[in-house]
């Protein structure tokens, strides 16, 4: 919606409230999967042999194996990305076995465009990249390839070296023998499969014979809406405790339910995910922030436990509004970021200096609400490089109703333009002192102070040059435009510049964030007020 929308005639640059990029959600993409009856025919060692719906396998777990057909499962090969084409389509040339793995497959099954391909293969990590005249040999615990296409780098892994002399990979004899009477490759699959960190995850597909191969119980727990790990929960997530973030993220974007091992398992060790190396924290706060289900994402890590360790800050917020771990009111901070997914997605992500940007804003409106015309004002001068001037007399004119929350103070008099520069302005140094507060472990570890039920946390992931480049978002509205500077024009959101986090269009969507948020295009959803 344009701030015309909003009672305003405005020149082309100054829009901000532009069509909506939606996202179906994965409900029905759920619900529409069945499990073929056909036949499909794969070439075996032993020649071609028919195979069902179900394989001949059965590990010592109870998974039945099963090779399923892509084309009744509705997988679309427009889905799989260009770079990815070309080097399954080299290896195979070359004789060798190519599989997509992992969440990729789960994403095509249920028809969304993966945010990442991961491929393996037969041939050896050398004999990769010998293929490609792109590529190096990454990783010493885990080495894979990088091939290069283009600008994409593509994850190439190898059966020879995938999980081999893993502590993960050790631990498998514990929970899995061999099944009677599986072929070789049958075998090698499973292994590799084995090695998932959950079941929806374990999913291997050819796209040349057009098989998924299915020896975790992935595609039950995909009809299910299920996220299963596919040994023991507790010991997964001691083994690796970054999936305890990755469960939450799956959960959050797919909409799916954890087991209730799962869910036992997260709050048990939630506050093992502060041994992670905070650069991995960072990147993975990111993939749940800026791919298209931070609101989700937020209430999960809420619900769990898990908000009061990586976002205390934001805990305190949920809890100083009485917010219960299964509240399914809205608040401000929630309707935030539900604005921001209604415009990213997996493969249309934002920058982290974002999401970190809207974090710090609504922060500053928590320790000092404002008059709903300030925060106008102060969006619109974010948009257009900081003409001040220019943006108290739209936000002015604006005439549609805002919405209501505690963080918002009811409309005062402010008659003289001046006055109104001065609460702007105010609000874009609160903003920036936020983000100094916010990389400063003593101030994080007194958020949840009024709390002491709650675990103490000190976590700061966010490093001090990205909340520098976050400052310079608002830095326009203290000092203004800069010479030479040139507003940003157009509608159409540039997805390439915003995850590389350019200025302006970083600055574009915050402020169209900002003013959906406050003055929505429709108001019909509840939010608690204390």
């Amino acid at each position: 919606m344009a701030l015309a929308s909003l009672g305003l005639a405005l020149s082309s640059h100054h829009t901000i409230r532009l069509p909506l990029v939606r996202h179906s959600g994965s409900v029905a993409a759920v619900e529409s999967v069945v499990e073929p009856v056909s036949l499909v025919k794969e070439e075996s060692e032993g020649g071609h042999v028919p195979v069902t719906k179900h394989g001949a396998g059965r590990d010592s777990k109870g998974h039945q194996w099963k090779k399923l057909s892509s084309e009744e499962l509705g997988i679309s090969t427009k889905l799989i990305s260009k770079p990815t084409k070309t080097v399954l389509n080299g290896l195979r040339r070359k004789g060798y076995e190519v599989y997509l793995v992992g969440g990729c497959v789960r994403d095509l099954i249920l028809q969304r465009t993966p945010k990442d391909f991961d491929v393996i293969t037969s041939a050896g990590l050398k004999e990769v990249r010998k293929t490609f005249s792109r590529c190096e040999i990454v990783g010493k615990r885990f080495p894979i390839c990088h091939v290069h296409v283009n600008d994409t780098i593509v994850e190439v892994s190898s059966f020879s070296t995938s999980g081999s002399g893993s502590k993960s990979s050790c631990k498998f004899g514990n929970y899995f023998s061999k099944p009677s009477g599986c072929n070789e490759r049958d075998y090698i699959r499973w292994r590799n499969c084995l090695q998932r960190d959950f079941t929806i995850n374990g999913l291997m597909y050819d796209p040349y014979t057009k098989i998924v191969f299915d020896y975790m119980g992935g595609m039950e727990d995909i009809r299910k809406a299920k996220v299963r790990t596919v040994i023991p929960a507790n010991v997964s997530f001691v083994d690796d405790c970054a999936r305890i973030l990755r469960a939450v993220r799956i959960a959050a974007r797919l909409r799916f339910r954890f087991t209730r091992e799962i869910a036992l398992s997260v709050r048990e060790l939630s506050s093992s995910v502060l041994r992670l190396d905070k650069g991995r924290i960072l990147m993975e706060m990111n993939y749940m922030l800026a791919f298209g289900s931070a609101e989700a994402f937020l209430r999960l890590l809420w619900r769990f436990g898990l908000l009061e360790i990586l976002l205390p800050i934001q805990a305190s917020y949920f809890a100083s509004q009485g917010f219960r771990r299964r509240d399914e009111r809205s608040n401000m901070l929630l309707s935030l970021f539900s604005n921001l997914d209604k415009l990213v997605a997996p493969n249309q992500p934002c920058h982290s200096s974002l999401w970190i940007a809207i974090l710090a804003f609504h922060k500053a409106l928590v320790d000092q609400p404002r008059d709903p015309l300030v925060i106008a004002a102060f969006s619109i001068t974010v948009h257009s490089g900081g003409s001040l001037f220019e943006a108290v007399e739209i936000a002015r004119r604006i005439s549609q109703p805002h919405d209501s929350f505690d963080e918002l103070l009811d409309p005062r008099d402010l008659d003289f333009n001046n006055a109104l520069i001065d609460h702007v302005v105010d609000l874009a140094a609160s903003v920036k002192t936020v983000l100094c507060k916010m990389t400063d472990p003593c101030y994080v570890s007194q958020a949840m102070s009024k709390y002491p039920q709650a675990p103490c946390s000190d976590l700061v992931f966010i490093p001090w040059a990205l909340s520098l480049r976050v400052s310079k978002i608002f830095e326009c509205v203290i000092r203004g435009m800069e010479r030479g500077s040139v507003p940003r024009r157009g509608k159409k959101i540039n997805y390439e510049s915003l995850a590389l986090g350019s200025l302006k269009e970083v600055r574009h969507v915050f402020a169209r964030i900002v003013v959906d948020t406050i003055y929505p295009p429709n108001p019909n959803r509840k939010h608690f007020s204390t």
